[in-house]
């Protein structure tokens, strides 16, 4: 069962890299495609990490976050092989977080920035763009927050018996 969680990894990676290509093959940077009100399909490169957050630094982010990517990566791998199957919502949130870092970390070595496409709105107020890689990314570490206070409830419980 543990490849389980190292296969949607690879999935997430997958789909990721994927939809990119399709999103550059398809795309004109910069100029939306209106899907719904309240959604465009928009090319857009990071430089930067979560929100643009250090674009212009001039190009060394570009290292310093791929190092960080890596050294997440593999104590995420350590982690997930170490929990085994004993916390399954731990491992899928683990999982997912495995393959978005991946995802993005491919597009920052291969091309020096991360592929970004799917763009929110609300009337003029836009979200920043991003990937599949950031959504599992998302989602993963909402699974973290939930089976933390799971595993709480869990052990609040076991101590009141």
């Amino acid at each position: 069962m543990i490849f389980l969680w190292y296969t949607l990894a690879l999935l997430i990676i997958v789909a990721d890299q994927i939809t990119k290509q399709l999103a550059e093959a398809n795309l004109t940077y910069n100029v939306p495609v209106e899907i719904l009100p309240v959604f465009d399909l928009t090319l857009r490169y990071n430089t930067g990490a979560a929100f643009s957050f250090l674009h212009d630094a001039g190009g060394w982010q570009r290292w310093l976050f791929s190092g960080i990517a890596i050294s997440v990566s593999l104590v995420l791998i350590v982690w997930i092989w170490r929990n085994r199957n004993e916390h399954r919502l731990l491992s899928a949130g683990l999982s997912l977080i495995l393959g978005g870092a991946i995802g993005n970390l491919y597009d920052r070595i291969m091309h020096g920035h991360v592929v970004d496409f799917i763009s929110v709105h609300w009337q003029h107020y836009y979200f920043p763009a991003f990937n599949i890689a950031d959504s599992a990314i998302t989602i993963g570490a909402g699974l973290l927050i939930l089976d933390s206070i799971l595993q709480a409830r869990r052990e609040t419980t076991a101590k009141t018996l």
